[in-house]
């Protein structure tokens, strides 16, 4: 384990380390204990605000189905598309440089999706 490695995320780091990105926004489209963090109007991370810390992320495939088999904590997403969301148990398991490098991943997949338009438009934040 490399030193620099935390294990400490919650919420709010969470939180913040979401809306630190280009773009993004927060609400709460569904219900009052899942918060939604999209990047222009698509959604690229949700997480329950009450009980235990969870986040849905997009993933690629085939890198989906590999962290599900390499973490206990990496699930299929929960009420997602299970092919391509992943539910991961945010319980000190898993470094948060790994937890913000899937945070990462979500949001370029969501980005790269984006009509050109909207991409240039985060270019030029």
């Amino acid at each position: 384990m490399d030193l620099k490695d935390e294990y400490f995320m919650n919420i709010e780091d969470l939180r913040l380390y979401c809306l630190g990105k280009k773009g993004v926004t927060e609400g709460f489209p569904f219900d009052e204990e899942t918060l939604v963090f999209k990047v222009l109007d698509k959604m690229f991370l949700l997480t329950n605000i009450n009980g235990d810390l969870r986040m849905n992320v997009k993933c690629d495939p085939e890198k989906a189905i590999d962290l599900r088999e390499k973490y206990p904590t990496v699930l299929p997403g929960y009420h997602m598309n299970k092919r391509l969301w992943n539910t991961i148990v945010l319980n000190g398991e898993i470094s948060d440089n790994l937890i913000k490098q899937w945070i990462d991943d979500s949001y370029n997949l969501i980005v790269a999706n984006l009509p050109r338009r909207k991409q240039a438009e985060l270019k030029n934040d």
